[in-house]
């Protein structure tokens, strides 16, 4: 079933609410009012389910043709924009079929959503830069597709990573990859660090929310008192992001690039994975992050005591 947008005018009035939970934390925390797109399906089922269960404040999902019935608790509306009037939302997450993705996208910015997780995997590409043009127009800001999502640990899990392995602390992580992720996140919590936000931007070829601007969103997070960053090999994210860092950062940023060993102009994993020039290739990406001042890593199970390391901590 397609999914459908109608043009609104609620774009100020959400938006001032989206920047007031800016204040609060990353993005997002526990006073988000959470809806799903794709509420009743198979994934959205289950990780909504997940998402309660952590204590994330889901009030209710999306799915055409099913509005004014009641799923896991929580009401079912036709449109987002029914969602958005009836609960007050500002988080959309995303667990829409690819072909109707970039109109769900583009229907939670025209309804209001100040935060847009999208999980599908396998939008086209052609769609996305439609989807990413179209949303410039609202105050709001897409994470994804293709990735995790976003939790600030103890407060709110938006996506489908295991809720269990994220506690309370002070370290933001960004990263392309989900496993890495969650990795990164154990890691830092048995240092004794804990984790502020975690974002999953995604790896494909068009996303929402760049690696600069999400480590950014960290560093000017005063929770947030260090920062992990995992790219890998395709693109120039990371490049971007170290040289924002070199200028304006004023925390310890810890990065790892995975893809190391990936054959040269093969996609591996991620869409936007494929090494183009040289500047894509793990090496050259952990060079210029070296240069930048960011502490490298060449293997993920050093994160966590580098970055203890990094905030004078003792593990």
């Amino acid at each position: 079933m397609a999914y459908c947008f109608v043009k609104t005018n609620q774009k100020h009035k959400f938006g001032a609410l989206y920047k007031t939970n800016q204040n609060m934390s990353i993005l997002v925390n526990k006073d988000s009012k959470i809806i799903v797109q794709g509420f009743t399906g198979g994934e959205g089922t289950f990780h909504a389910g997940q998402m309660i269960d952590y204590g994330t404040n889901v009030v209710g999902g999306v799915t055409p043709g099913k509005g004014g019935t009641e799923h896991l608790g929580k009401p079912v509306f036709n449109t987002v924009e029914e969602a958005v009037k009836a609960t007050g939302a500002d988080v959309s997450i995303l667990f829409v079929p690819p072909a109707f993705a970039a109109d769900a996208i583009m229907e939670a910015a025209n309804a209001g959503i100040g935060v847009i997780i999208a999980i599908t995997e396998g939008i086209p590409v052609s769609d996305m830069v439609k989807a990413k043009d179209y949303i410039k127009q609202f105050d709001c800001r897409l994470v994804g597709p293709n990735c995790p999502g976003v939790i600030t640990a103890d407060e709110a899990k938006v996506g489908i990573m295991p809720g269990f392995v994220f506690k309370k602390g002070k370290v933001g992580v960004v990263s392309k990859s989900g496993t890495l992720t969650y990795e990164a996140a154990d890691q830092i919590v048995k240092a004794g660090l804990g984790i502020t936000t975690a974002i999953g931007i995604g790896g494909d070829p068009i996303i929402g929310t760049t690696t600069k601007e999400a480590v950014e969103l960290l560093m000017n997070d005063p929770e947030t008192e260090g920062i992990v960053m995992i790219g890998e090999i395709g693109g120039n994210l990371e490049a971007k992001a170290a040289r924002w860092v070199k200028e304006h950062g004023t925390k310890p940023v810890v990065g790892f690039i995975a893809g190391e060993t990936a054959p040269k102009g093969r996609t591996m994993g991620h869409a936007g994975a494929i090494v183009g020039g040289h500047e894509d290739t793990a090496e050259a990406k952990k060079a210029i992050m070296r240069e930048c001042g960011i502490h490298v890593v060449d293997s993920p199970a050093d994160i966590g005591s580098k970055m203890a390391e990094a905030l004078g901590v003792t593990a």
